[in-house]
């Protein structure tokens, strides 16, 4: 049974803005729908993701180390960390508030970490893998990001809310590593072309 072959084995490139499948003629550069430059594959995609990400991890330990808020009430104030804040929010009573900033903030980034990390690893040393699977990974892990300044939304609301009962909370140099950490991974993200999965 031959081997299947792929978009670019068989003389297509695939716009990477507007998704339009050309038909390579004498090295075409630009995409006759949208005029954007075509590129057989993303320039540089692997270097950049894997720097972004290298960052990404960095910033990562301070940003679950160093306090994220600082919760004043009548005139002293606890430091909490990414960790101390859930376990704080559950022993307050707002378990699903609680539970929200654990997906939010440890769940989904790790996760995203680590996929990343999966899907970067896979085309460096070309693992034989089910390039569909790790093509929806990758997908998921795109989709994700839209939704990964919720924490930061959610410490916003949670502000707002506290504050009206008296309680003052400060954001903690946690929460700028934990922004960094969020857009250098949809950085990351951005910048890896899925279409690497399918070479071998």
């Amino acid at each position: 049974m031959p081997a299947k072959m792929n978009a670019l084995q068989q003389g297509f490139i695939r716009c990477h803005d507007c998704g339009y499948l050309v038909k390579k003629i004498n090295q075409q550069s630009f995409c006759p729908r949208c005029d954007s430059q075509l590129h057989e594959r993303r320039p540089h995609s692997l270097q950049r993701s894997t720097a972004l990400l290298l960052s990404s991890f960095f910033l990562y330990i301070p940003a679950n180390i160093f306090p994220i808020m600082t919760v004043n009430q009548f005139g002293t104030g606890d430091a909490h960390t990414i960790a101390g804040g859930i376990v704080e929010l559950i022993d307050s009573g707002m378990i699903p508030i609680g539970l929200l900033v654990f997906v939010a903030s440890i769940l989904v980034p790790t996760s995203k970490l680590i996929g990343i990390s999966l899907l970067l690893l896979s085309v460096h040393f070309r693992w034989q893998i089910n390039a569909r699977r790790w093509t929806m990974m990758y997908r998921v892990i795109a989709f994700v990001g839209r939704w990964s300044m919720l924490d930061i939304f959610m410490i916003s609301i949670l502000v707002d809310l506290v504050n009206f009962s008296g309680v003052q909370i400060i954001a903690g140099p946690a929460a700028i590593a934990f922004a960094a950490v969020v857009i250098l991974t949809m950085f990351a993200a951005e910048n890896f072309d899925p279409r690497l999965l399918w070479d071998k």
